[in-house]
């Protein structure tokens, strides 16, 4: 994820910092074959395709392997559904809040079978996996209130800002522009020193922080994109999958309020999603 604020799939004008990638290659190439069931690309335009070409030469050198790949954009003219190097993979034209709410309600009915299926967000993409809780909480538990809250204090983070509505607080260590296809080395590239932050962890000091203050708050319940080969970073629909079941066994017994976060080690979309008795 970029220290940019998501929103929308890559325009025309937008490109994407490529760089030479040798350490990278050699890096993957090293480890045991990763396997998935279903990998979902978020997006087909710019970053989409730069991600399905990284994901076949990774699978090209042994570095990981896949089942089935799956590239959503809502445009049939999307640069990979139109490339001709780009035929060993399905293209499923539909918004992508549309597809999600069909592919993880299928993923919770059967969990074993997704329990290897993963997503690859787009750096721009909206709080996609907030939104689809909310959905489940708001059908799950009606005619009980199920909303979004601002979060009450600033997270512990370098920069930050919320949304416009308020509802998506965007976070980062990052005081600067990083490249888009950033590993999050533990050497941080911009810096040339230790990279000694992580945002899983901060985002569960926040909650402890704010526990402590007298505030009434669960989680975080955390999505993280971690670099898995070539440059490609993908969120296990595993934890997806728990994340309703967690939400659900705490919800149940009474109100509750949730820090929800999609993150990477240095940048985040988060939410506080408030389930009322």
């Amino acid at each position: 994820m970029s220290a940019r604020e998501p929103g929308s799939e890559a325009g025309p004008g937008d490109t994407v910092v490529v760089a030479s990638g040798d350490g990278i290659l050699a890096h993957a190439a090293a480890r045991e074959a990763q396997r998935f069931g279903t990998i979902v690309v978020v997006g087909g335009g710019c970053y989409g395709s730069y991600y399905v070409r990284q994901l076949g030469r990774a699978r090209r050198a042994g570095a990981l392997h896949w089942q089935r790949l799956v590239v959503v954009d809502r445009d049939p003219g999307c640069r990979v559904a139109i490339e001709p190097q780009f035929d060993a993979l399905e293209v499923v034209v539909r918004a992508w809040d549309e597809f999600f709410a069909t592919y993880l309600a299928d993923a919770v009915a059967h969990a074993e079978s997704s329990a290897l299926d993963a997503i690859v967000p787009s750096p721009l993409m909206p709080h996609l996996l907030f939104d689809w809780l909310v959905s489940r909480a708001r059908t799950r538990y009606a005619p009980r209130r199920v909303h979004v809250r601002p979060l009450a204090t600033d997270p512990a983070v370098p920069w930050q800002r919320r949304s416009p509505n308020g509802e998506t607080h965007y976070v980062s260590f990052a005081e600067w522009m990083c490249p888009i296809n950033c590993i999050e080395p533990v050497r941080c590239p911009a810096t040339r020193e230790a990279r000694n932050w992580t945002m899983p962890a901060a985002l569960a000091d926040h909650v402890a922080a704010e526990r402590a203050a007298g505030h009434i708050l669960d989680g975080p319940i955390v999505f993280h994109c971690a670099h898995r080969a070539y440059g490609v970073g993908m969120i296990d629909v595993r934890d997806v999958v728990a994340a309703d079941r967690r939400i659900a066994e705490a919800a149940d017994d009474g109100p509750a309020d949730f820090l929800i976060g999609t993150v990477s080690h240095c940048h985040g979309a988060l939410g506080v999603m408030s389930i009322a008795s």
